[in-house]
């Protein structure tokens, strides 16, 4: 029915109610609700990075003179160091490639000092490192020489391709999952329809892999380190996020896009270790970092780029963690959702549907022939 200027029902609020539903206002609110959380989470973790127990190997040419220097770095205020003994240097230099410490202060007899580091794990970690330890040999009757044991490549300014390349992966796992959902639906109808997207989920996430090893490795001359191995990686992040975003789609409807913003996004990213390496976080996101997909991405990624895979592990069975979890819950919701049904119900459900139509067509062309009552 078409209102008239003088139905009291009308005017600016009538069309107001009639633009905006109730749902729309509910849905504004939550993207305003996870624009302010991207603000908070974002200057939150960036405004005043500083170094918190970077973990560093001190070797000395005596016991004497190590266990002094010990003391001294364990003691600075706000701990920005966790200072352990190590044999020798070369011993220092294989637990750095090993992941096992993010550098080592090796004291020679002659008065000298080398910082080992390893910009490939972050630039800002190893400068970070090594505006610490300067400072804290200030004074000292030594000279200090920083040495870059694992450097990034030429190509990759500030270590930061690994971070972009995963936040790549990341964006196209979300949309994908997203443009499964919108296209026929947010909850798939049945177990079958989701085992479909998941499959569909997959293939996308090894052509992913594969194409962004390839920009970053070989196009780009940006990572180097193995090409199948970031390509695995690529796939189970790809396939970790979108099997991540499919679950919380069916669980909550298309809510879920939104939840999925928030934890890889908003909270994901800046606690990914990418411009800042977790060392140097604040604590909130230098302890949710490790456990989300960015983080875990990120880490393993410089892993394999410059560290022979080595610490890898723990992120990639974080990662497997999510993708099963993901897959298990995007199943579960399809089979044991709310008025759910197998595909021989849906199938016979439509069967029935299409014959009640067909039959209430058929009385009335009946009921419209001459002669007919």
């Amino acid at each position: 029915m078409t209102r008239t200027s003088d139905d009291p029902r009308g005017g600016f609020l009538g069309e107001l109610k009639d633009a905006v539903s109730a749902r729309a206002a509910l849905l504004v609110l939550g993207v305003l609700a996870i624009q302010l959380a991207f603000i908070t989470s974002y200057i939150g973790a960036f405004h005043a990075p500083a170094p918190h127990r970077v973990p560093l190997a001190v070797t000395a040419h005596s016991s004497q003179v190590s266990d002094e220097v010990l003391y001294r770095l364990s003691t600075l205020p706000d701990e920005p160091l966790d200072p352990r003994p190590v044999g020798n240097e070369a011993a220092a230099v294989e637990q750095i490639r090993n992941r096992d410490i993010d550098g080592a202060l090796v004291l020679g007899p002659d008065g000298t000092a080398r910082l080992l580091v390893a910009s490939g794990g972050g630039a800002s970690l190893s400068q970070a490192l090594a505006e610490v330890v300067t400072a804290a040999e200030k004074g000292q009757p030594r000279t200090l020489k920083v040495v870059d044991v694992v450097p990034g490549t030429p190509g990759d300014g500030r270590g930061l391709s690994s971070f972009y390349l995963v936040v790549g992966w990341c964006v196209g796992g979300y949309l994908c999952a997203a443009i499964l959902g919108i296209s026929a639906g947010a909850r798939p109808a049945n177990g079958s329809r989701a085992v479909i997207r998941l499959g569909a989920l997959l293939v996308y996430s090894i052509l992913a892999g594969l194409l962004g090893s390839v920009i970053a490795g070989p196009v780009l001359d940006a990572l180097p380190g193995s090409l199948p191995a970031l390509w695995g990686l690529g796939t189970l992040l790809v396939f970790a996020v979108g099997s991540l975003t499919l679950a919380l789609q069916g669980l909550v409807g298309v809510i879920g896009i939104g939840i999925a913003i928030l934890l890889v996004v908003v909270l994901g990213n800046p606690s990914a270790g990418g411009a800042y390496p977790h060392p140097l976080l604040p604590p909130f996101w230098r302890i949710i970092g490790p456990a989300l997909p960015p983080g875990a991405g990120t880490y393993a990624a410089r892993s394999i780029a410059y560290f022979r895979g080595n610490g890898a592990g723990v992120p990639m069975l974080v990662l497997g963690v999510w993708a099963v979890t993901g897959t298990a819950l995007t199943i579960a919701a399809a089979v044991f959702r709310p008025g759910g049904m197998g595909a021989g119900a849906e199938v016979a459900a439509r069967g029935g549907a299409d014959g009640r139509r067909g039959g209430g067509a058929e009385r009335a062309a009946t009921a419209s022939r001459p002669g007919t009552g």
